[in-house]
């Protein structure tokens, strides 16, 4: 392909490379992803909305577009960045290219890059704003011309500045509806890849009798903020019902629905921005239904219990987030897409600090003692992985059968020594820049 492209970062950098996908113009959030497998979950992913995503490793597509792998019914990102992609893929579930993927989701690609040099930009200046330029339309050549003009150039990147994303959750609530499957189907495709559930100590559980024993006749209701179809297929695979509702449900009409359990989903955007949806999480934390946060899910219920968020530099995104379950000692690689994260200082009374990234000793999870329910900031149902973290799915169908399962939740001595540490070195950091 020759189609002439680049990337104009907020700060007047440009990255000139070559056009797959769709052509025009387009202005996002630019982040970066380490993930080196995963790119269809990362493509249909509804909490990168508004953003333009960096893969960092160097070659994308090699297994081409499978529908089945689908976290949502459609692409939410407003761009996609690679070094080289695959033309030629090659698995017996392919379906095309992502080449084709991204032209009909009317999604701009840039590749041949230097994507190495892009992500050391964002760590060191931190995640802006970009605008992707590509093909030869009336609007991709005005926008290129003004980038050989003072007095042009310098309106582009003040209209690259001004973007913000807006109405996220509400944009794509809904999104992973359109890929939804029934529970035999969920369980019966699993098995075929091993992708079956997986106990605390690590042994996978290919049963679907054994795997569902205990969750049988709950039912959850998953509310969805931009949730990836594989939560409600990790809750299908533990034998609850699952009924998935809008942003725009109220705690009313939640408690209509007599669930024996709440899933609180991930989702893109500001957290605190949400401040209808918190309102209605407190609601529901007087009721005594059991609660399990995942991504965005874990930042509002802990808005809800009043604790505060904040946003990362450079954020984490990618499948090898190492984090500490500071109740064994044990560390697990996980998978991660998020830019905010709870502030470990403002944890309210009743919030106990479960999960600590080891990297940079942000909250990872948090249990509560004096309401059923628990979070964690990364992805227990990662798919393609890893799997080492979904047993907390049935630690969600133990609570919903034991609501004082978290009630005396306690972490070993390390909690205090990661705290300090971890706040130690931050601080050291922030000194030292």
């Amino acid at each position: 392909m020759d189609t002439k492209a680049c990337l104009v970062l907020a700060n007047g950098l440009v990255f000139e490379g070559r056009g797959f996908g769709a052509e025009g113009c387009i202005i996002g959030e630019t982040v970066f992803t380490t993930g080196m497998n995963g790119y269809l979950e990362t493509l249909t992913d509804p909490s990168y909305y508004g953003q333009i995503v960096t893969q960092t490793f160097p070659l994308i597509g090699n297994y081409g577009d499978i529908k089945k792998d689908y976290e949502s019914s459609k692409c939410n990102l407003k761009g996609y960045i690679v070094r080289q992609w695959c033309e030629e893929p090659s698995n017996f579930r392919c379906g095309g290219d992502i080449d084709s993927y991204l032209k009909s989701q009317n999604i701009i690609g840039l590749y041949d890059i230097d994507t190495r040099r892009l992500t050391k930009v964002l760590r060191e200046v931190g995640v802006m704003n970009g605008m992707l330029i590509s093909g030869n339309s009336a609007e991709a050549v005005e926008a290129r011309a003004a980038l050989s003009d003072e007095k042009k150039k310098s309106a582009l990147l003040e209209k690259i500045k001004s973007y913000s994303i807006v109405n996220a959750v509400a944009s794509v609530t809904g999104s992973a509806t359109g890929v939804e499957e029934p529970a035999d189907v969920v369980f019966s495709e699993s098995a075929k890849y091993r992708f079956v559930p997986v106990t605390a100590d690590g042994t996978k559980i290919n049963d679907p009798v054994e795997a569902m024993k205990n969750g049988k006749g709950k039912k959850v209701v998953l509310w969805d903020f931009g949730a990836k179809a594989n939560i409600r297929r990790e809750l299908l695979k533990r034998g609850l019902e699952v009924v998935t509702v809008p942003c725009t449900y109220t705690a009313e009409q939640i408690q209509a629905l007599n669930p024996d359990g709440i899933m609180l989903s991930n989702g893109p955007g500001d957290p605190a921005e949400n401040v209808t949806i918190i309102a209605e999480i407190k609601k529901l934390l007087k009721t005594g239904i059991p609660i399990f946060g995942i991504c965005l899910g874990h930042q509002l219920l802990a808005l809800a219990n009043g604790a505060e968020t904040m946003k990362l530099k450079y954020g984490h995104r990618g499948a090898n987030q190492p984090v500490k379950y500071l109740k064994t000692g044990r560390v697990y690689i996980s998978s991660q897409n998020h830019g905010y994260a709870v502030k470990n200082e403002t944890l309210p009374a009743g919030a106990v600090l479960s999960f600590v990234n080891t990297n940079d000793g942000t909250c990872e999870g948090l249990a509560y003692t004096n309401v059923p329910a628990f979070s964690v900031q990364f992805h227990p149902e990662a798919c393609s992985g890893p799997l080492d973290t979904s047993f907390l799915f049935d630690e969600f169908v133990t609570l919903i059968n034991d609501h004082n399962y978290f009630k005396n939740f306690k972490v070993n001595s390390e909690r205090v020594d990661a705290i300090q540490y971890f706040a130690a070195t931050i601080k050291q950091t922030k000194a030292n820049a």
